[in-house]
């Protein structure tokens, strides 16, 4: 059969989910996947939760070569004007996790096509988005036997062009850890000060010492981020704030750095607390977004195939401080990430983020053909 890729693609993209609740997902999805592998009797699926597995059985198996995409959406609210829009109400594939799906079954129905030497298996992992889905589903014993020797998975990248292949043989992209923090003082009133502890002052201070982390702890080659998005106290002008609480995040390009900085962060919130006599809550939720570390070897060998891959422009390119929860999963099963250019002016997550729909062939075209290096 021919895959309608952009079908595909469109119908995918009006049905975002949020992740772990990619119901409808799922179905489209074991829909096609049946379509694609009617009457291959060497195909073998499973379901996790809205996950899915589809594994291909070798016919002389030395390993398992695995191939990962995301399957959730974001609550975005989706502002592109196109005709198959978003029909989900605040969700939006944002992120470009339709196209991956796409690419996934269109790279299935290729590598069906024959039986291949070594095993082969397909991941449609929920919840990259917020709950570190392939972790989830690796701690749960989700592979069993079909476990992966090697993994590789793409993401969509807005700013190269559609033949752009880019990756480099270290750290791909950051990992991230979500920072909460809770100061907790008395209230009062606004006159009388000296009879409260104001939170929102103690917080505040917070947020100015903690921008020294990166520029007075962090080695400058390595580099790292410390930001705090939010920061909520008080409800009005005349009332000492009892409690301030702050949602930040940390990234880095190893997970020793990162360890560093949620180190130094909890110090500085203890301290502070100390000196201004509050109480002080630090959690620290890291989970499943590790560094995504490509396998040196292995990234090595797939850069020379695209390098001379005809209609492949790659790119040896420099890490970026975006997380994925596929640092997991390399972090465990050694493998390589790569971004896949689709030339659109607006950034992943962005509400008008679209990209472009040529990509589609192009990778299903290049990226089978690497596959089958790895697997025959």
């Amino acid at each position: 059969m021919t895959l309608d890729l952009i079908k595909i693609r469109r119908d995918l993209h009006q049905i975002p989910e949020i992740g772990l609740e990619e119901f409808k997902t799922q179905a489209y999805l074991l829909e096609r996947i049946a379509e694609i592998t009617h009457g291959k009797d060497f195909v073998e699926q499973k379901t996790w939760r809205t996950g899915i597995l589809v594994f291909l059985k070798g016919w002389a198996p030395e390993k398992t070569i695995g191939w990962r995409t995301d399957i959730d959406a974001l609550p975005v609210v989706e502002e592109t004007g196109l005709d198959f829009a978003s029909t989900h109400e605040g969700r939006m594939h944002a992120c470009g996790h339709d196209m991956h799906m796409t690419v996934a079954l269109g790279l299935l129905d290729e590598m069906v096509q024959v039986q291949p030497k070594n095993n082969l298996l397909f991941l449609f992992q929920p919840a990259e988005e917020n709950e570190a889905g392939g972790m989830l589903m690796y701690e749960d014993g989700a592979f069993g036997d079909w476990q992966p020797d090697e993994f590789y998975g793409l993401h969509v990248r807005p700013d190269f062009k559609v033949g752009d292949i880019a990756t480099n043989t270290a750290t791909l992209f950051a990992g991230t850890c979500e920072v909460f923090i809770t100061f907790k003082g008395k209230g009062g009133h606004a006159a009388f000060p000296h009879n409260a502890n104001d939170a929102l002052v103690a917080a505040s201070y917070f947020i100015t010492q903690v921008q020294t982390i990166v520029s007075r702890n962090v080695d400058p080659i390595e580099g790292g981020v410390v930001t705090f998005g939010s920061m909520h106290a008080g409800t009005t002008n005349n009332v000492i704030a009892e409690a301030a609480t702050l949602h930040g995040t940390i990234r880095t390009l190893t997970q020793d750095m990162s360890l560093l900085i949620q180190k130094r962060v909890q110090e500085i919130a203890q301290g502070l607390a100390a000196s201004f006599g509050l109480e002080v809550d630090v959690q620290l939720k890291q989970g499943g977004y590790l560094p995504v570390e490509n396998n040196p070897e292995l990234a090595q060998n797939l850069m020379a195939y695209f390098e001379n891959t005809d209609g492949v422009h790659l790119i040896d390119c420099l890490p970026a401080m975006t997380g994925e929860d596929f640092g997991y999963l390399l972090n465990k099963i050694p493998g390589v990430m790569f971004w896949l250019g689709v030339d659109t002016p607006y950034a992943l997550h962005h509400p008008k983020m679209s990209p472009k729909e040529e990509a589609l062939p192009f990778a299903v075209d290049k990226i089978s053909g690497f596959l089958k290096t790895r697997t025959n």
